[in-house]
């Protein structure tokens, strides 16, 4: 992924959000490697109102839905033309702006999700929408995204966040490392300072509440003693940030540009790593979709949905293969 060019989908739905997304997305990386889709998906009615076109009685209220679809349709065509022009204007040649707008076919989590098949490096949302209607709607897309996009790193932003400062939550597992090539290939050349962060929970702290319920910490399981457990564990994974860092310096980063943190005794992943990124000014969270096993998987998955969940005026990228 290194020198290719690195292509995105940008799933846009005309809101002051979404060209936040598009903002970010054009200050986030080197403007001679990207390939930008800007991609909607047009709805005849409201997203929430998509049963009602079935009833007898649609027939005879229909007029406002086409009036709305007709407003709408303006909408997105100026968004698209000035967000094709922000891009532009970054020194992105114009044949690399795509604008992609369809009628809805399935849905618009699905049609976005069968789009992203098309090799994609990345799908990037805005967390919110056009109205509070629309916003409910959107954020349950995202969400959805979060569990459909298997194979495709999703970035979801919120807010206006800064590119300058990345926090990387990263485990012992081979898909951290996974995670860190994906960073490293996305902001190679740049001069963004990267924090490699990881999360030693005390088992004994865990609740039935946590959104990583009933997982105790993969690295303290192995062995017996309380203080020896995190002590190997924190040598296991000072060997994982080892390892991290050379990938990252043979991708240019220089040593002043990473740094690493080590949290313990926290009961929740999620809270842990969205605190340690609004205590340090970082404007993105990276986290990674898999974990060691399927059970940790699927736990996971429930990590990066809190971690968005929390992280309300930041872009979170959720990495998976």
């Amino acid at each position: 992924m290194g020198s290719h060019k690195m292509k995105f989908l940008l799933a846009v739905d005309g809101s002051k959000q979404s060209f936040e997304a598009v903002r970010y997305v054009s200050q986030a990386l080197r403007s001679k490697r990207v390939e930008v889709v800007l991609f909607h998906v047009m709805t005849k009615i409201p997203e929430s109102f998509w049963d009602i076109e079935k009833s007898p009685t649609f027939r005879h209220t229909s007029a406002p839905v086409v009036a709305w679809a007709s407003q709408q349709e303006r909408v997105i065509e100026e968004f698209m033309e000035r967000s094709r022009q922000l891009f532009v204007d970054r020194i992105i040649p114009e044949e690399r702006v795509t604008v992609k707008i369809q009628e809805r076919e399935v849905g618009v989590a699905r049609d976005i999700v069968r789009e992203a098949q098309n090799g994609y490096d990345a799908v990037v949302v805005g967390r919110w929408g056009m109205s509070k209607l629309k916003d409910l709607v959107w954020g349950s897309i995202a969400n959805k995204l979060v569990g459909h996009l298997d194979h495709v790193p999703l970035w979801v932003v919120g807010g206006t966040p800064h590119t300058d400062k990345l926090l990387v939550a990263i485990d012992n597992s081979a898909e951290a490392m996974r995670v860190v090539d994906y960073v490293g290939a996305m902001l190679a050349g740049t001069k963004r300072r990267i924090e490699l962060f990881h999360v030693l929970r005390d088992s004994g702290l865990l609740s039935a509440g946590d959104e990583d319920d009933f997982i105790y910490s993969d690295e303290i399981a192995k062995f017996g003693d309380v203080k020896d457990d995190f002590e190997r564990a924190e040598e296991a994974i000072q060997e994982v940030f080892t390892e991290a860092f050379g990938r990252l310096e043979k991708l240019g980063f220089s040593r002043d540009q990473v740094t690493t943190t080590i949290v313990t005794g926290a009961s929740s992943r999620a809270k842990a790593i969205v605190e340690e990124a609004k205590a340090g000014g970082y404007g993105t969270i990276v986290v990674g979709r898999r974990g060691l096993s399927r059970v940790e998987e699927f736990f996971m998955g429930r990590v990066s949905n809190k971690v968005i969940q929390l992280a309300k005026e930041m872009a979170v990228w959720v990495v998976s293969y």
